[in-house]
């Protein structure tokens, strides 16, 4: 079975290179390079991950991100991040896209706040142009504006980061009603990364499962994708990348159909065009 990663933050041990931002979130032990994640993705059977530009640690500094997707794009694919709020954006996206192997681009919110924002919409206009995925990250606070932007873009694919982090607890009911509502649109793709990261519990976090299994059965198996939270000792730290990747592969009950989308076949198409082989 194809497996494709589709969120690992990546790190360089190389800081003089690639300076960290002031007071960066690091991760614990370190061990979070991309030969780090390449590492433990051949230990697990992952054929492919997309690298997801790590904000905290380099804020809108892309070149760790674009260097490591272009000197391994035998199995890797770059998700930068730009500031919506500057106009060189769209051209260095273009850049990006252009001579490093960036197949796509983590959307945010202006500095006021706002998703629907002329900045942003000149961002994924440029996304649209170039034929790469718009990873939408917001909160369940900014679910109508992301209705918006996906009414004005129908033709522009879209993952929902962290499907807008639904929660165990007295909220996830309403976050997920605001996740399900957004099914409706066909080029907006759910991104399952929220069982550990949502559960009150740790391994194997039993009470988001049926929170997942709603969003597979709202948006289709062919609308969602699965990712590590790599590393995971930063931002899963009581579920490892195995104890995670075990969740979909054996616990959670899908059909082995939907759990070949899920865990590949979706994120071959989405990022790599179709390119990537099951290696194990």
């Amino acid at each position: 079975m194809l497996i494709i990663d589709t969120h690992a933050h990546i790190y360089s041990p190389d800081e003089e290179r690639y300076p960290p931002i002031d007071n960066p979130l690091r991760p614990p032990g370190g061990k979070a390079s991309v030969e780090d994640l390449r590492a433990v993705a051949r230990a697990n059977g992952v054929d492919g991950a997309c690298l997801i530009q790590t904000s905290t640690f380099y804020r809108f500094d892309n070149r760790y991100t674009a260097d490591a997707a272009k000197a391994n794009a035998d199995w890797a694919a770059g998700v930068c991040t730009l500031d919506p709020d500057d106009p060189h954006s769209p051209g260095l996206l273009r850049q990006y896209v252009l001579e490093s192997n960036i197949r796509g681009m983590r959307s945010i919110p202006a500095r006021d706040g706002r998703l629907v924002h002329p900045g942003v919409e000149a961002l994924w206009r440029t996304a649209l142009e170039l034929g790469i995925v718009i990873n939408v990250l917001v909160g369940p606070d900014k679910a109508d504006q992301v209705e918006t932007m996906l009414g004005r873009f129908p033709r522009l694919r879209v993952v929902l980061d962290h499907c807008m982090n639904p929660k165990a607890g007295p909220d996830l009911e309403a976050t997920l009603a605001k996740v399900l509502r957004l099914a409706r649109f066909d080029n907006l793709h759910a991104k399952l990364t929220f069982i550990p990261t949502g559960s009150a519990t740790g391994y194997p976090c039993a009470d988001m499962h049926e929170a997942c299994l709603e969003v597979v059965r709202a948006f289709g198996a062919e609308r969602c994708v699965w990712g590590s939270n790599f590393p995971n000792r930063l931002w899963t730290p009581k579920v490892s990348y195995e104890e995670h990747l075990r969740i979909f592969r054996e616990l959670l009950p899908l059909r082995d159909s939907d759990r070949r989308r899920i865990l590949g076949e979706t994120a071959n198409r989405l990022w790599f065009g179709g390119r990537l082989k099951d290696t194990a």
